[in-house]
């Protein structure tokens, strides 16, 4: 263990890198599904480092680099997302996102970055590195079906023993470290209902059928799936997100669409869910002499970290950072894509504290003044190179 501590120490050296990389990628977003420029520009930087391997076009504009360690072991696999989200990037700091209502506002940049700067410190130190380091630098994670999913079928986890990622988490105040064995993130799963009424004149609402009104009915509806229906003691969110009806005050909508989440952790209770929202949406059409119809799209699994890789995590962490910096997490509500990969290969991820007041890391995820404090990037370096390289020495002694 001493050893691995000593290694993941020598991550510091490529702080300021980091730091760059973070800042460039944070005043250059790109889209989901549309990370074309981000791709090329992460590989260039792989070449630079020196990786014996740097794959484009993996699950569309995935990248994948490899990095040979002098001494025969295990494939170990890590993980960084690159994709933002469309937000308006409302910060005044001089790297603030260069496009307009696109912004890196979930922490993906500096997931990227850290990322790099795991890449930099193994090809730096591949003499003394067991096994193969597989690094994914992955697409798409913020929409469904997420980019996991082509990066796994483009042969990303061909050979690979265990992977391991992380997630800057501003809830978390920096220094803070946290995992946990078993569901650690949910379920993520999207509903779309649209009910069909009958357009009027907003005077004389008995001629029509109302959309709006059944629309509302249906969202009350719904609210008591959760609170009525689900066993208080199983986890489950039913959230509205988007209402869109109607184009003036004196017209009665024809059409009302809803939008929403479910989150879950158990296959039975998303089954139940899914059920009753289908039996809410008949039961308004038949209130209001109304069509509606409910799509359901099955979202990213729950998150499962093996139980043993959540024990190497708290022996790693609470090494490298002390045992007051290491917490168990409550799972989350929130879903990744990284569930895709924990189906296959064991693995664990984890949140590394990025919050704090004193440099603005204030912000929700998803807000459009979100922010990191940045040294959090070295810490999750730290911890994904330490956690493969324990992988690695275990899994070479037991040979």
């Amino acid at each position: 263990m001493r050893k691995i501590l000593e290694s993941a120490g020598k991550l510091e050296r490529f702080m300021p890198d980091m730091t760059a990389w973070r800042r460039h990628l944070h005043m250059h977003p790109e889209l989901s599904f549309r990370e074309e420029r981000t791709s090329a520009w992460i590989a260039e930087r792989l070449r630079e480092i020196g990786c014996d391997e740097v794959r484009t076009g993996v699950g569309g504009h995935g990248v994948v680099a490899v990095i040979r360690g002098a001494k025969s072991g295990p494939v170990v696999a890590l993980r960084a997302d690159i994709d933002a989200l469309p937000i308006q990037d409302e910060k005044e700091v001089p790297y603030r996102s260069t496009v307009p209502g696109v912004m890196h506002a979930c922490g993906h940049d500096a997931h990227t970055a850290a990322l790099l700067g795991v890449a930099a410190h193994c090809a730096a130190e591949r003499d003394g590195l067991i096994g193969e380091r597989r690094l994914l630098f992955q697409p798409a994670e913020e929409v469904t079906p997420g980019g996991a999913i082509g990066m796994i079928e483009d042969g990303a986890l061909d050979g690979v023993s265990a992977i391991y990622g992380v997630h800057l988490w501003t809830p978390l105040p920096y220094g803070a470290i946290a995992s946990g064995p078993g569901p650690v993130m949910a379920t993520e799963d999207e509903f779309f209902a649209e009910i069909r009424g009958r357009g009027g004149h907003g005077g004389m609402p008995h001629e029509a059928i109302d959309a709006i009104a059944a629309g509302a009915a249906f969202v009350q509806a719904a609210q008591t799936i959760v609170s009525r229906m689900v066993d208080p003691l199983d986890a489950a969110v039913v959230s509205i997100g988007s209402i869109q009806a109607g184009s003036a005050p004196n017209i009665i909508a024809e059409v009302c669409r809803l939008s929403g989440t479910v989150r879950t952790f158990e296959p039975a209770v998303r089954a139940l869910v899914q059920e009753r929202l289908r039996a809410v949406a008949d039961a308004v059409g038949r209130q209001f002499g109304a069509e509606c119809a409910i799509e359901w799209r099955d979202g990213y699994p729950p998150v499962v970290n093996d139980e043993r890789e959540a024990e190497r995590f708290f022996e790693v962490a609470r090494g490298l950072f002390g045992d007051g910096a290491v917490r168990r997490i409550r799972p989350l509500m929130a879903g990744e894509d990284f569930a895709y990969y924990l189906k296959r290969v064991p693995g664990c991820f984890m949140f590394v504290g990025a919050g704090n007041a004193e440099c603005g890391a204030v912000w929700p995820h998803h807000h459009p003044r979100f922010d990191i404090d940045e040294r959090a990037m070295l810490t999750a370096a730290r911890l994904l190179a330490a956690m493969a390289d324990h992988y690695a020495a275990e899994a070479a002694s037991s040979c």
